[in-house]
């Protein structure tokens, strides 16, 4: 007798491809609904996210600036997150929740799931931290130059991820994400002049005195890993490989914190080697990227006050229709 499947071979894959997804999204749901509810320990007033909560009763830059629980972003984010901030602690932390886990499945879709398994990704979302994120500004930020402001107003170091721009000479999307960033700081200043010029402060003795670091890190001077940061975007932006402006800018942390190395599922959305992803679709729809045939990838530059994209002014045609750039070869 031949064996009974019990469901296709196209019903299985498509179990399969979405089962990774699907268990993420049960997970997110199940944390958010811990957090609403007020169940220790995940609304523990140790998390990062309880910090962020906080600040809509002020904030100080008084601090060693690598104490946990230590508020260390620019006063922008503050006010930013001050409609936020005004719910109860627990409706804010399932919020931000909530937050986070749609950046996180958005950056990785299928992927999710394992990789919520982790110790970095699980850890991340648990203190609440920004890290994914940024993740997803630095993907948003190939097309929309003007996001780079969130990163460059909070951690500041993931704002070596512009030498991409730099790199490939597109001044005028450089323009826009340092102009979008000291519009956001002047405006902010206005009604904060005193709180900025303590965050100043702060990160002028952050990187002159000699900090005591809590919590666990991993050991790589920060002056190790800038070099190889610099090259490694430097060469990505010449060569059109997209992944490796995350893995710089992880590179280029001060601290790498255990949970600061989730800033690396950015790569699963540039890379093709895993498939397609929400994010991925989003930059293939705008022209970021290739489609999945293996297509060159169309090397761009920003043309307008929006950010919007056209060929790059040195790509040419390939006999496929798409453009290359002139300085090398095209991988995603």
């Amino acid at each position: 007798m031949r064996p009974v499947r019990l469901f296709s071979p196209a019903a299985t894959a498509r179990v399969r491809s979405r089962l990774g997804l699907d268990l993420a999204i049960i997970l997110a749901v199940a944390l958010v609904g811990l957090r609403l509810l007020d169940v220790y320990p995940w609304t523990s007033t140790l998390l990062d996210l309880h910090t962020y909560w906080l600040t809509r009763d002020g904030f100080e830059y008084a601090l060693d600036p690598y104490t946990i629980g230590a508020y260390l972003y620019a006063p922008a984010f503050a006010q930013l997150l001050a409609p936020l901030t005004a719910l109860p602690w627990p409706m804010f932390a399932a919020a931000w929740t909530a937050l986070i886990c749609a950046a996180f499945i958005w950056l990785t879709g299928r992927w999710a799931f394992p990789l919520v398994l982790t110790v970095v990704v699980a850890l991340e979302i648990y203190l609440g931290q920004i890290d994914l994120f940024i993740a997803a500004v630095i993907l948003v930020g190939f097309r929309f130059p003007a996001v780079w402001a969130f990163p460059l107003l909070t951690k500041v170091a993931p704002g070596i991820g512009l030498l991409w721009f730099a790199a490939r000479r597109e001044w005028r999307s450089l323009a826009i994400a340092g102009g979008a960033t000291v519009a956001v700081a002047a405006l902010s200043a206005v009604f904060a002049p005193e709180a900025w010029a303590a965050w100043l402060d702060m990160l002028r003795r952050s990187l002159v005195e000699r900090q005591t670091i809590e919590g666990p890190f991993i050991g790589i001077d920060v002056w190790l890993g800038l070099p190889f940061a610099v090259l490694l975007i430097v060469w990505g932006a010449r060569t059109d490989r997209h992944w490796t402006v995350p893995i710089g800018v992880l590179l280029a942390m001060p601290i790498l914190w255990i949970n600061v190395l989730s800033l690396a599922v950015a790569a699963v959305a540039l890379r093709p080697e895993f498939g397609s992803t929400p994010a991925r679709r989003w930059l293939i729809r705008q022209g970021v990227l290739s489609d999945t045939t293996g297509a060159p990838i169309v090397a761009e530059t920003a043309n307008d006050d929006t950010g919007a994209y056209s060929p790059h002014p040195h790509a040419k045609k390939s006999p496929i229709g798409h453009s290359t750039a002139a300085w090398g070869s095209s991988s995603q």
